[in-house]
C-alpha cells in the first residue's frame, strides 16, 4: 500500500482554547468528523484511514497539543485540556454535530470531552480505548518504547531505524513517522501516558449518553471481553465492533476490517 493521498486536503489552523490547534481537512459528502489520534500519531500520518473516511464522511483530522503543527511548549497536557481542545476546536471551526472518532488516546479524549458538553457532538466512536485507570491493570506498552523512539527521531532517523519499534508497518509507514515523531514534546507525551494510570474515563462513561460505538484491536491485549461488558454495563448504548487479529494501531494491520467497523455508522 501507499500513503498518497488521493483527495485534495488541506491543512488549517485555529484558535482554540487559547493556543493553535492545526487540522488537515479531508473533504467528503457526509456528516462532519472529527478524528482524534493517538499518543504519538500527528494527524497527517492518519492520511491514508482519513482519505478513505472522507468516502463517506467530511473529515478533520487534529494535531493534538503539543504533536505535528499544533502549538507546542509550556502547555498543560491533561486529559481535561486536550478534551476541552476538541470541544473549543468544534466550536472555532464551525463544525455542527459531528463524528468524533477517537483512536487510543484519542478515545479516551472523545469520552472525557463528550462528559464535559455532550451539546457540540454527534455520536462518538472509540477505537481500542485503553482502559487502564486508578486501581486498574497498566496500560500494556511499557514507557521506554515511547521515550527511546522519540528520542531517535529527534536525533534525526531514517523509516528502517524506525521499523525495529514499529517491526508489522510498511516502508511508507515508516519513513512518515521517522519524519514526523520529532514533533511530538516528550513531556506532553509523558503526560498522557502517566493519565492513562491515573484518569478515570469508566466514571465518564457512565455520565455519556451520546451514541457510542467501541472499535475493539482483537489481536491486541488493550481491551478484554470483561472490559467490553464493563463498558456497556456502564454505557448500554455502546454498539461493539470488533477487527479480529488486529494490533492496537488497527488501520496499519487492516484498513479494510476497520473500515468496515466505522462506515456504516447512522446518522444521529
Amino acid at each position: 500500500m501507499t500513503i498518497d493521498n488521493k483527495v485534495n486536503e488541506t491543512g488549517y489552523n485555529v484558535h482554540a482554547n487559547g493556543i493553535r490547534q492545526h487540522l488537515i481537512h479531508y473533504p467528503g459528502p457526509g456528516e462532519q468528523m472529527v478524528l482524534i489520534p493517538g499518543i504519538t500519531s500527528p494527524a497527517i500520518t492518519w492520511g491514508f484511514v482519513a482519505e478513505r473516511l472522507a468516502e463517506r464522511f467530511d473529515v478533520h483530522v487534529l494535531d493534538v497539543r503539543g504533536r505535528g503543527l499544533s502549538q507546542a511548549g509550556e502547555l498543560d497536557y491533561s486529559l481535561d485540556a486536550m478534551a476541552a481542545d476538541v470541544l473549543a476546536v468544534i466550536a472555532a471551526a464551525g463544525l455542527e454535530s459531528p463524528v468524533v472518532l477517537g483512536h487510543s488516546m484519542g478515545a479516551r479524549t472523545a469520552i472525557r470531552a463528550a462528559r464535559m458538553n455532550t451539546a457540540p457532538i454527534g455520536q462518538i466512536v472509540l477505537v481500542d480505548p485503553p482502559v487502564s485507570g486508578p486501581g486498574r491493570r497498566a496500560y500494556p506498552s511499557p514507557w521506554n518504547w515511547y521515550e527511546d523512539s522519540i528520542r531517535l527521531a529527534e536525533k534525526g532517523c531514517s523509516g528502517e531505524q524506525m521499523r525495529q519499534f514499529c517491526p508489522t508497518w510498511s516502508d511508507e509507514q515508516n519513513a512518515l513517522r521517522a519524519e514526523w515523531l520529532h514533533t511530538c514534546q516528550l513531556d506532553a507525551i509523558r503526560t498522557a501516558y502517566d493519565g492513562f494510570h491515573s484518569d478515570d474515563i469508566h466514571v465518564d462513561l457512565a455520565e455519556i449518553t451520546l451514541p457510542i460505538r467501541l472499535v475493539v484491536a482483537g489481536g491486541a491485549p488493550v481491551i478484554e471481553d470483561d472490559d467490553v461488558a464493563e463498558i456497556q454495563a456502564l454505557a448500554p448504548q455502546t454498539e461493539v465492533r470488533t477487527v479480529e487479529g488486529a494490533g492496537h494501531m488497527i488501520p496499519w494491520d487492516d484498513l479494510e476490517g476497520f473500515l468496515g467497523a466505522v462506515m456504516d455508522l447512522e446518522k444521529h
